[in-house]
């Protein structure tokens, strides 16, 4: 077996672990993978750390890999540390970065940033309140207004 075959199966095992809850297993497996630089990875390392599925949350561990991911181009990612931004969890809070990383995922056609998008400026959330652009972002993510 090659070295890319025995890492897709060690990433196949370990997303198997993650959604079976059987996190440390999870994290055994993924985390040799997320040093490595996969983004799949990194995503699920990420949300074990913010989450605390391994004890208490460490934020810094969380931020450091939802960032790598997302810097890759990972949607889930970019969309995690956009929540990150928003809600000032494992990150500053920052509007504008929030944004950014929303919009990012919205990019890709990630429908849970595009609703969080016409969430924010519905609501004037950390921008000036739009009713257009929050229509539009709600339309983008096929819910009729």
């Amino acid at each position: 077996m090659s070295s890319s075959d025995n890492e897709q199966v060690e990433l196949s095992s370990g997303i198997a672990a993650f959604e079976g809850k059987h996190f440390a297993s999870a994290m055994q497996l993924l985390s040799p993978l997320a040093e490595g630089g996969n983004t799949e990875a990194q995503y699920r390392v990420a949300v074990m750390q913010q989450n605390g599925l391994l004890g208490a949350p460490n934020a810094q561990e969380a931020y450091k890999w939802m960032s790598a991911a997302a810097e890759k181009g990972h949607a889930m990612a970019q969309h995690g540390l956009g929540f990150m931004y928003m809600e000032g969890e494992c990150a500053e809070k920052d509007s504008a970065k929030a944004i950014e990383w929303f919009q990012k995922a919205a990019d890709q056609g990630l429908v849970g940033s595009l609703t969080t998008l016409g969430m924010m400026y519905q609501e004037g959330n950390g921008v000036p309140q739009d009713e257009d652009k929050a229509k539009a972002y709600y339309k983008l993510a096929g819910f009729d207004m």
